[in-house]
């Protein structure tokens, strides 16, 4: 599965679109998985819960990133990310 940047992601949205097509891409920010971007095709057979050529590597990317973020809620990571997120939108300006 292929990753890229939140800003590579936003600097490159039409290569984005095309590479989902192909294979799902997962989105990272601070080196955080926060998003997966798949196909329309993926998304339908997922939805009605059938299996598809991406499935077993889509759990296990989905399972990493819900590990990684286990008890960040806590001790102002909420503000702590409020705060990141306002830096990256400083920095792209």
């Amino acid at each position: 599965m292929r990753t890229m940047t939140s800003v590579e992601a936003q600097n490159r949205f039409g290569e984005l679109l095309d590479a989902a097509q192909r294979e799902p891409i997962t989105i990272t920010r601070r080196g955080r998985t926060v998003a997966f971007v798949i196909s329309k095709q993926e998304f339908e057979a997922l939805s009605q819960g059938l299996e598809t050529t991406n499935s077993e590597a889509l759990q296990a990317a989905a399972r990493e990133a819900i590990a990684s973020f286990r008890g960040k809620g806590e001790s102002g990571a909420v503000e702590r990310l409020l705060t990141d997120r306002q830096s990256d939108r400083d920095k792209e300006a």
